[in-house]
């Protein structure tokens, strides 16, 4: 969410609480309504003002109850339970990461022990549900919470869950998310073999969503064939998403740095030269999409319920203000996407003109090419409404009712495709003769009806499944756009009407010279894109000579990604004598390929710090993003596979370079040395002291296995049974989805785990509750044969 200040927290707090602020002195209503000042003086010239208590948080808005009435987003005998429900906290929500090893576990978690455990807890003695599964989201694998953050923090008999919550969702095995906001993906119908396309990913619950899809059902060791790219304008909110997705612990994504409505076409003529390439015959030449989340920029005001704030800032200007540039975004996104594949354009906003009012330009500009889908079907339990078809513009406290009311009134920046027509005003009001035909009825205000079918698209309201607010639409691109004559220059960057567009087609995509000094910042992000100023990027290009002098006398040097200063760069990773060391000293087998899969962020590969590992196709991204002149600009790709143990004993082992914890589950079905079982017992003592000494491993065997392996990185997976306890078993345990297994230092003369304590203590809680469930199985099982005894 955009803003995350001090402030903002504070206004959310006294929403939460109606708490008062002491700090604000008093105005009078009188003084309010003309704007003067509060200070009175004495005859001494003493303040006599003294600072009152003022109001909880304003949660209403004239203006916006005016306007929203009048588009009818909601019947009138609605209207109260609408913005009654607007005005209350939003229900947390949360969603279990269904490509997680313990995703199973955590459900009958929560459906076993916190769902009962909390239903008497109830919100406010009303409503008596404590936590509960969301009916819409398949396998039950997202939960609402009717508790507040401060009934979590000071409830004591809640105290375990919201523990719980931070625990699980600080590793990556649940997210925090809006319930509203799991809805987008979910209509993207996305495969394990897609190329997918998030626009603007920032902050990347939505990308991470994007990633279980991608990765459900894999195999143990094995990668899909897709791979998410999640592009995002703001560097710094890059590396908010970054962060996030980093939980996913996946090598099918790449984060990029661009204005989404200028996104790269990534382009490669194969007439071209290739510098002396050995990347061989290309599979790709051009970089289409199966699938694209357009989740754009906006006014926000969906979000009211979590950002109260919004209330005092709403203003009509903030949608108009976007419109164009999420029209933008939206048909670069469609350019983008492959005939036959789907897009899914969605905002936070309520506004027809930041929703319907782009799905009508997109088709029209499209023509037959692109069909806005059907999807009432789908999701069934969802609870949505269909699309506005005739809404209205304000403007300045004027209605206009079509772009006819906009020329009438000198509206410049109000553009055609606001309207339900989309019919720039053609001037009839004189004829040949000069005559004025204007009639009386000119100052009647008609709202245009769409003939598109707007009613496909969804509507999402607060108070039908106690949520945000949300609009989605699902678009199916059914052949090649048609081409779009511009008027506007190459490097135009701020629209003046609808037909000033910046759109680049799939039949005419070429090359593009990104400019990476943004003249326009949509650092938002859904559902909360925090509009703001213009603010340029961090990153220059090298085509700037005077940056480039400037960085030269910076003392730390910069790194260069192809054209991009100051991102580091994307480097193929081969130096075969390291190569060679890992493989051996791991024994990992050549059907895990290496070859083009490791991947460096630095130039100098003698000084390599961490190395990488992308699946095959992120790889081939890559390789078409060298040959077409590296047009992306790649803030972070792959998994951290390797990391070089800088220690006094590191250096004296035989392989210098570490298994990350990250990843480890991709290795460990290819490794053959290095790998040891262990018994419960040690691995718990593991888990609970991070370290121990030879003398005080438990098991004899495995002090034996620990003491044959060599000095350095080894990995211990924990014994599921009895499995290699018997004389001529194999050393190497069998891996599969259910195997539990942590990277480990083996020292001189112990053992150390290389997992953060958060991780320690998460498995140390999973290998508890499993106990107990296997405990209260066989206690079952043992009745049921007592029972059958006696009846026998």
């Amino acid at each position: 969410m955009g803003g995350r200040g001090r402030s903002r927290r504070t206004q959310r707090k006294h929403f939460r609480d109606g708490r008062e602020n002491v700090w604000k002195t008093k105005k009078s209503d009188s003084q309010e309504a003309d704007g003067s000042n509060n200070n009175e003086n004495d005859s001494n010239g003493n303040n006599t003002n003294k600072p009152t208590h003022w109001q909880p948080f304003a949660i209403e808005n004239a203006a916006f109850d005016e306007y929203y009435k009048e588009q009818g987003v909601v019947r009138p005998e609605e209207w109260g339970s609408f913005i009654e429900c607007l005005r209350k906290p939003l229900p947390a929500a949360f969603r279990i990461n269904s490509s997680s090893q313990f995703c199973t576990d955590l459900r009958s978690q929560l459906e076993d022990e916190f769902m009962k455990a909390l239903l008497a807890e109830g919100t406010d003695g009303n409503e008596a549900e404590g936590i509960k599964p969301l009916p819409w989201y398949p396998n039950n694998f997202a939960w609402m919470s009717s508790f507040s953050r401060m009934q979590l923090r000071k409830n004591k008999n809640l105290e375990r869950f919201h523990e719980f919550l931070k625990q699980e969702n600080e590793i990556g095995n649940i997210t925090r998310q809006e319930a509203v906001s799991m809805v987008p993906p979910l209509f993207l119908d996305v495969h394990r073999d897609h190329f997918v396309l998030d626009m603007c990913a920032a902050p990347g619950s939505k990308t991470f969503q994007l990633l279980e899809m991608i990765h459900q059902e894999s195999e143990v060791g094995a990668l899909p064939n897709g791979m998410v790219i999640a592009n995002d304008v703001d560097v710094q909110r890059c590396n908010l998403l970054i962060h996030q997705t980093k939980r996913m612990c996946t090598s099918n994504l790449a984060v990029t740095n661009h204005e989404a409505q200028h996104f790269p076409s990534c382009r490669w003529k194969k007439n071209n030269t290739t510098n002396g390439s050995d990347l061989g015959d290309m599979s790709m030449t051009e970089l289409l999409f199966d699938r694209v989340l357009c989740d754009v920029p906006c006014s926000g005001d969906g979000t009211l319920r979590k950002a109260p704030d919004i209330w005092r800032k709403w203003s009509v200007g903030m949608a108009n203000g976007v419109h164009c540039l999420q029209l933008q975004i939206a048909m670069r996104g469609l350019a983008l996407l492959k005939t036959g594949g789907r897009m899914v354009y969605s905002t936070c906003s309520m506004n027809p003109v930041e929703n319907e009012a782009v799905v009508s330009e997109i088709l029209r500009k499209c023509g037959g090419s692109v069909e806005l889908v059907d999807v009432s079907s789908e999701l069934p339990q969802l609870v949505r409404r269909p699309g506005l078809k005739s809404w209205k513009v304000r403007d300045k406290g004027t209605w206009l009712g079509s772009h006819k009311d906009a020329c009438k009134y000198g509206r410049s920046g109000i553009v055609p495709s606001m309207f339900p027509s989309g019919q720039p005003h053609v001037d009839t009001s004189s004829d040949e003769n000069g005559d004025n035909n204007n009639n009386d009825n000119d100052d009647v205000l008609v709202t245009e009806v769409s003939s598109l079918p707007l009613e496909r698209c969804m509507r999402i309201a607060p108070h039908d499944q106690n949520s945000g607010a949300f609009f989605i639409a699902v678009l199916h691109k059914i052949s090649p756009l048609p081409v779009i004559q511009t008027k506007s220059s190459k490097h135009s960057r701020q629209p003046q009407s609808d037909s000033d567009e910046k759109t680049k087609q799939s039949e005419d995509i070429k090359a593009m010279d990104v400019d990476v000094k943004n003249e326009e910042s949509n650092e938002a992000t859904n559902p909360c894109k925090k509009l703001k100023g213009t603010e340029p990027e961090k990153t220059e290009t090298l085509n700037d000579p005077k940056s480039r002098a400037e960085k030269a006398n910076d003392k730390r040097k910069l790194q260069i990604q192809g054209k991009w200063f100051g991102v580091d760069p994307v480097v193929f990773f081969k130096d075969d004598a390291i190569l060679t060391n890992i493989k051996e000293f791991y024994g990992i087998h050549e059907s895990f390929s290496f070859t083009h899969r490791l991947i460096t962020r630095n130039s100098d590969t003698n000084h390599v710090k961490r190395i990488y590992y992308v699946s095959e196709s992120v790889k081939n991204v890559v390789e078409l993003n060298f040959l077409a002149g590296e047009q992306l600009k790649i803030t972070s790709i792959g998994l951290k596979m390797f990391e070089r143990q800088t220690s006094r004993e590191g250096t004296s082992s035989p392989c210098v370079f570490r298994i990350s914890s990250e990843g480890l589950p991709l290795l460990l079905p290819h490794m053959t040395k290095q790998i040891t079982s262990s018994p419960a017992v040690d691995f718990k003592h593991l888990l609970q002291y991070k370290s121990i000494k030879f003398p005080d491993i438990v098991d004899d065997r495995f002090r034996e296995k620990v003491a044959a392996l060599a000095l350095g990185c080894c990995v211990v997976v924990l014994n599921k049974g009895n499995e290699n306890e018997g004389e001529g078993a194999s050393d190497r345990p069998k891996v599969d989805k259910s195997t539990i297994a942590i990277g480990c230092w083996k020292g001189r003369s112990s053992l150390s785990v290389m997992v953060t304590a958060v991780d320690c203590q998460e498995l140390l809680e999973r290998l508890l509750i499993r106990s107990e469930t296997q405990k209260e199985s066989l206690a079952e099982d043992a009745i049921k044969a007592k029972e059958t005894a006696t009846v026998g």
